[in-house]
C-alpha cells in the first residue's frame, strides 16, 4: 500500500472541455452532456428532460487529490466521525484510511466473501447511533451451499479499529444462486433508522423474471429494522407469497442509494443503454424486465422495445448510452452551496462523477467532475468540510478528494 498526493486543478470551463471529443470545442452552456447516439435509436423519453438534461457548470476552480493508492477494487466508502474513511475491497478486505492517506490494515472479524465476478465485499456504512454503539453495517457476496447471495451484517468496530466484534448477519437475500453476476447492493438508513438494501436480479436470463416475482429477493429494494426485522408498514407484509422485506421490486441491479428526508432514490445499471434514476415509492413496480430504455448488449430489443406498460414507474432519468452508476449521494456541504441538494452520482465506465440539479423531483441540469481522472469511480461521499470524496475501482485502486481551490 502506498500513498500518492497528486493535485489537479480544473476550471469549469476545462471540465467542460474535457467531456468534449478531441478536436470539437467544449459544449456550450446548456447543451446536454451526452452526445453520443443512443442504443436504443427508436425508443422516445416518456416526459421531457427524462434524459439528457441540459448540461450546467460549476464556476468554481476545483482541483482532485489522490490521497491514497494501491487499494485492490474499492467498492464502498463511509465517512467516520473522526474524519477517518471506511473502505471495503472487493475480495473481502475493510480498511481504515485517514484523511491523510495513511492506509490501515484489514479489520478483522468480517465474514467470508464469494469475490467472483462481481461479487465480493460490497458497501459499508456506519449505525445511525455509531457514536454510542460503533455499530457499522456491509453487504457482500455470500458463499452458501449451491452458490451465494447477497447478505448483509453487522458488528460493533473495536475501539482501536482493528476488528469487528458480535458479527450477526442480519438479511440474506433468497434464493440461492451459483452465479457471479448482479448482486446490488449498496446501503443506506433513512432518518427514522431504517435500512434500505438495493440487490441485482443476479443478471442471467434464467433469473431475469425473478425482479417481478414477490416471492423472491431478485430485483428488489429491501427495507429492514436496524436488527434485520422486519417494519410493520413495510407494503407487502400480510401478502400471500410476498416476502416481507420488499419495498419495491422490477429493478435489473441498483448499486446506489440516496435518501433524503423521506425520499428513497436509487440508481441501476441499464445493458446498453437504460442506466435509470428512480424515486422509490413503496410497493411500485419499476419495471424490469418488462419494460425497459435501450437494448440488449448483443443489440436486439430488450422485450421487443417497450418503454412503458401499465402498473409499472418511469424512471425520473435514465441515460442511453450508459454511464454505468455506482454510488451515489446528496450533496450537503458548505464548501459549494451552489451544489446543495444536488445528486452525486459515481460513474464507472464514463469515469467521472455525474452531478445531477433536481427541481421538483426532476433532473433540470447535468454535469460531469472529475474527468480527467481517468478511473472507473465506484463511490462518492461527501465529508464534514463539504469536499466531495471518491474512491476508484481498479487493481490500483485510489482514494480521491475534490474540493474547491480557491
Amino acid at each position: 500500500m502506498r500513498l500518492l498526493v497528486l493535485a489537479v486543478s480544473v476550471s469549469a470551463v476545462a471540465l467542460a472541455a474535457a467531456c468534449a471529443a478531441p478536436g470539437q470545442d467544449a459544449a456550450r452552456p446548456g447543451d446536454p452532456v451526452e452526445t453520443r447516439p443512443a442504443n436504443g435509436a427508436e425508443q422516445q423519453p416518456a416526459f421531457p428532460g427524462q434524459t439528457r438534461a441540459p448540461g450546467v457548470r460549476t464556476e468554481a476552480t476545483l482541483a482532485h487529490t489522490v490521497v491514497a493508492s494501491g487499494l485492490v477494487e474499492p467498492w464502498g466508502l463511509a465517512l467516520l466521525p473522526d474524519g477517518r474513511w471506511l473502505v471495503t475491497e472487493r475480495p473481502g478486505r475493510l480498511r481504515i484510511i485517514t484523511a491523510e492517506g495513511a492506509v490501515g490494515e484489514p479489520v478483522a472479524g468480517l465474514p467470508a466473501v464469494d469475490s467472483r465476478g462481481q461479487g465480493g465485499l460490497l458497501d459499508v456504512v456506519t449505525g445511525p447511533s455509531f457514536g454510542q454503539d460503533r455499530m457499522i453495517y456491509w453487504s457482500y457476496a455470500e458463499p452458501r451451499e449451491g452458490g451465494n447471495a447477497t447478505s448483509v451484517a453487522r458488528g460493533r468496530l473495536s475501539d482501536d479499529g482493528t476488528r469487528v466484534e458480535g458479527v450477526q448477519v442480519i438479511f440474506r437475500a433468497t434464493p440461492t444462486y451459483d452465479g457471479d453476476k448482479h448482486y446490488g447492493s449498496s446501503l443506506a438508513f433513512a432518518p427514522d433508522g431504517k435500512l434500505f438494501i438495493t440487490l441485482g436480479e443476479r443478471s442471467d436470463a434464467p433469473m431475469r423474471p425473478q425482479a417481478q416475482d414477490l416471492g423472491s429477493h431478485m430485483g428488489k429494494t429491501i427495507r429492514i429494522n436496524a436488527d434485520g426485522s422486519v417494519p410493520s408498514d413495510n407494503p407487502f407484509v400480510g401478502r400471500a407469497g410476498a416476502l416481507p422485506e420488499i419495498w419495491s421490486l422490477g429493478h435489473r441491479n441498483v448499486q446506489g442509494v440516496a435518501i433524503a428526508g423521506d425520499e428513497v432514490w436509487t440508481i441501476e445499471h441499464g445493458t446498453r443503454g437504460g442506466d435509470e434514476l428512480n424515486l422509490e415509492r413503496a410497493g411500485l413496480n419499476y419495471g424490469w424486465p418488462d419494460v425497459a430504455y435501450g437494448v440488449e448488449y448483443r443489440g436486439a430489443p430488450i422485450n421487443a422495445g417497450i418503454t412503458a406498460r401499465e402498473g409499472t414507474t418511469q424512471p425520473v432519468y435514465y441515460w442511453d448510452p450508459v454511464i454505468a452508476p455506482g454510488g451515489m449521494t446528496f450533496y450537503d456541504g458548505a464548501m459549494f452551496p451552489g451544489w446543495r441538494g444536488n445528486l452525486l452520482v459515481a460513474s464507472l465506465k464514463e469515469k467521472h462523477i455525474a452531478r445531477l440539479v433536481l427541481e421538483n423531483g426532476e433532473v433540470v441540469g447535468e454535469e460531469r467532475l472529475m474527468t480527467d481522472l481517468g478511473e472507473r469511480i465506484r463511490d462518492v461521499a461527501v465529508a464534514a468540510d463539504g469536499a466531495v470524496w471518491a474512491i476508484t475501482d481498479e487493481t490500483d485502486g485510489k482514494l480521491v478528494r475534490l474540493a474547491s481551490a480557491n
